[in-house]
């Protein structure tokens, strides 16, 4: 699953699962650099397993865990404020803080509650009067969003293991293909059947699968020789015009270059060629 997410080929792939889960249409813009990379895994910092920044500027942190960890609550929390300094330039005004999303998708049981997603947001409840302190409009046009909490860190906890496999919506068939690597012929979900596909390929056993790379490997060899042919045929085809244009002296080197799109100097190149005097 980290190997699927994780392909920069396969972006279809988390904007499928990304766009389910967070009920918005998200274009992967890059894959960060994470500490997820690092050699030694004793590496406190050696956390993420994915860090990724959509069409919004949001920067979405990805972690796969199957080992129970009792401080794990820390541990997300500790990512979460990592990123915030990573990502705010000294010299840049608070309002430049990035918004992060943090998703953890968990076969263990954390914590005690019997859902399989859970949702946390940061909100201020009055002491007094009981309400939900809310944004002023000046500061709304400033952080470019309407409610206090999706300037916080926001939080997503899939608990897998706690999911009864019936799936009730197109996001739950993400978590029943988490849990059972398993797509059945009903579901629709964004981004699934690409995961599906690129899965089978991954539990082939390690002769079979070697074979379709190489496989995969000749035609993108095969595509890229038609794409050469094609290119110096056209390139040959740009040259007899250029030729012909010469020898009969009706036009100047620029003129011809921005007809046949050669470069100035591929043409004077083939005027001296044909008049090497």
């Amino acid at each position: 699953m980290k190997k699927l997410l994780r392909s920069k080929a396969n972006f279809e792939i988390l904007e499928g699962f990304l766009s389910e889960l967070l009920k918005d249409s998200i274009h992967i813009l890059e894959i960060l650099e994470s500490e997820g990379n690092k050699e030694d895994r004793r590496d406190k910092f050696n956390r993420v397993d994915l860090k990724v920044r959509n069409q919004k500027n949001e920067v979405i942190i990805i972690e796969v865990q199957y080992d129970r960890e009792f401080d794990y609550l820390q541990r997300i929390l500790f990512g979460t404020s990592k990123v915030l300094t990573e990502y705010l330039n000294e010299g840049d005004p608070y309002s430049k803080v990035v918004k992060v999303i943090s998703i953890n998708i968990l076969y263990f049981d954390l914590g005690h509650g019997k859902d399989y997603v859970y949702h946390g947001i940061t909100s201020f409840q009055g002491l007094h009067h009981q309400d939900t302190l809310e944004l002023s409009e000046n500061q709304q046009a400033l952080y470019n969003t309407k409610k206090i909490h999706q300037i916080f860190p926001e939080y997503y906890l899939i608990k897998v293991n706690n999911f009864d496999d019936i799936a009730n919506d197109t996001f739950d068939e993400w978590i029943y293909f988490l849990k059972n690597e398993e797509i059945k012929e009903n579901f629709k979900a964004k981004g699934l059947i690409k995961a599906k596909q690129e899965l089978d390929i991954l539990k082939l056993p390690e002769q079979e699968r070697l074979a379709y790379e190489k496989y995969q490997d000749d035609l993108h060899y095969q595509a890229s020789m038609v794409e050469s042919s094609y290119t110096i045929g056209k390139l040959k085809e740009k040259r007899k015009i250029s030729v012909n244009l010469l020898k009969a002296g009706l036009l100047d080197t620029q003129t011809i270059a921005d007809m046949t799109g050669l470069t100035l100097e591929e043409v004077e190149a083939l005027q001296r060629e044909i008049f090497p005097d």
